[in-house]
């Protein structure tokens, strides 16, 4: 449903350089919007690798990506800010005082700043060709937690990194595993498929899903040879559709920010050529610039105390201790 929304500042990008500039414009003293086309917060993290383990994140000499994106959650709710989830920011106006962001199914923000985290751009699932009816019902493009689908029968359709690692991911957890792929080789790293080779997942290729059925929720799979005659209908309660992600700047390239190749152009202070609007994270481009989660977070800190004075005029750039906050 379609909201109208004043905040101090409007963040467009719920990945992790968007979840910790959530925080600490809170702890800022700021109120806070988040814009994300995704329906889960967590940006590519979530979308891609959630279980896989990351290793440069700063004191966590491993950590999930699930369990790093469910800590910068439970961070950035101290701000108690208000997300906008899958709503892609389309429009972006500049006024005197202000920033006005629309979505694409109609909610406005009006902010006094905004930071824009997108990353590589408005990021959307690649739809699985049949059964999209079933959203919410059966079929999904995420697995937050895996303990959602114990017990099911599942069936990940894809063959890039992402499927084979949540297949395998999945299999101590669910009451089968079958892998669907349209070619009979898979795109994921080497030392996955063979994980995959040894597991108890099923592998069906070259094959495709054909059709979903189930009243009101998904209960079987049919699939079907790619080049054959063969069909089969597998039991199936939870279908993951592991088939990538389109990543668009179409909207920002719109509204007249400065970019270098496909990434935004920001100064010391990580402000655009945009009167309010700055960026930070990967969507960023400067000399010396490093795509690094932990730069990330760096720059978005960065960002809002250098937005910090156009949200109240009593705030200073330099935000003091956070101890001394206690």
């Amino acid at each position: 449903m379609a909201q109208q929304i004043e905040v101090d500042l409007a963040v467009i990008g719920a990945g992790p350089a968007g979840l910790y500039a959530t925080y600490y414009a809170g702890f800022r003293g700021m109120s806070v919007a988040v814009v994300d086309s995704l329906p889960e917060p967590g940006g590519q993290i979530a979308a891609l690798y959630p279980e896989k383990d990351i290793f440069d994140i700063a004191g966590l000499p491993a950590v999930k990506g699930q369990q790093l994106v469910d800590a910068l959650l439970t961070q950035a709710a101290t701000a108690k800010p208000t997300f906008l989830l899958g709503e892609s920011a389309v429009d972006l106006t500049t006024g005197e005082d202000h920033v006005l962001v629309g979505t694409d199914v109609g909610s406005q923000v009006r902010a006094k700043a905004v930071l824009l985290t997108a990353g590589i751009g408005t990021f959307t699932p690649r739809e699985l060709p049949v059964g999209t009816e079933y959203l919410g019902r059966g079929l999904r493009y995420f697995v937050p937690r895996l303990e959602e689908l114990a017990g099911q029968d599942v069936v990940v359709v894809g063959g890039g990194d992402s499927a084979v690692d949540w297949a395998l991911a999945l299999e101590p957890y669910a009451a089968s595993i079958t892998l669907v792929h349209r070619r009979p080789q898979f795109r994921a790293h080497e030392h996955s498929v063979a994980q995959l080779e040894r597991s108890s997942v099923r592998i069906r290729t070259p094959y495709e899903v054909s059709a979903v059925t189930g009243d009101p929720t998904l209960t079987s799979v049919t699939i079907s040879e790619v080049r054959g005659e063969g069909r089969e209908e597998l039991p199936a309660q939870a279908v993951v559709a592991a088939l990538g992600f389109i990543a668009d700047l179409s909207a920002m390239e719109r509204w007249g920010l400065q970019m270098r190749r496909r990434y935004i152009e920001v100064d010391r202070s990580m402000q655009t050529n945009l009167p309010r609007v700055f960026a930070a994270g990967d969507i960023t481009d400067y000399e010396g610039k490093v795509r690094l989660i932990s730069v990330g977070f760096g720059e978005a800190a960065s960002a809002v105390n250098n937005l910090a004075p156009l949200v109240n005029p009593a705030l200073g750039t330099v935000p003091g201790h956070s101890s001394d906050s206690v």
